[in-house]
């Protein structure tokens, strides 16, 4: 399976971004996609996930009420919009994909794409 994740860049606070990330290989093996973000100094967080079948989603708690992770099955992709951006968002973020029980733990992901940087500054 391979993961390219896409859409970062350089927002002010309160501003809005959408990433995308386009699955591609042998997606039968999925269960789970999840976005993950990494700040400086800063340990890998959870941010999203979405049930590959079911379309069940979760999200962490900083971000609730402003991210919104959706899927078009028949591109393969997984979005995640990001609306009233924050400082504290600022980082790299990462589409992951795992065959596993849907998990928050990065350690459970298999795949990983190459990561999109977020800034949010003024």
């Amino acid at each position: 399976v391979r993961l390219v994740d896409s859409g970062g860049g350089l927002v002010q606070p309160g501003g809005s971004l959408r990433l995308s990330c386009t699955a591609s290989g042998d997606i039968s093996t999925i269960n789970d996609m999840g976005w993950f973000r990494q700040a400086p100094g800063k340990e890998r967080e959870f941010v999203a996930a979405s049930t590959w079948i079911g379309g069940g989603t979760d999200y962490g708690n900083p971000v609730k009420g402003r991210f919104t992770v959706s899927r078009d099955n028949a591109k393969n992709t997984v979005f995640l919009q990001m609306n009233n951006l924050k400082p504290e968002d600022t980082a790299v973020y990462y589409c992951a994909a795992t065959g596993r029980p849907y998990s928050r733990d990065y350690s459970t992901y298999d795949y990983w794409g190459q990561g999109t940087q977020v800034t949010v500054s003024s």
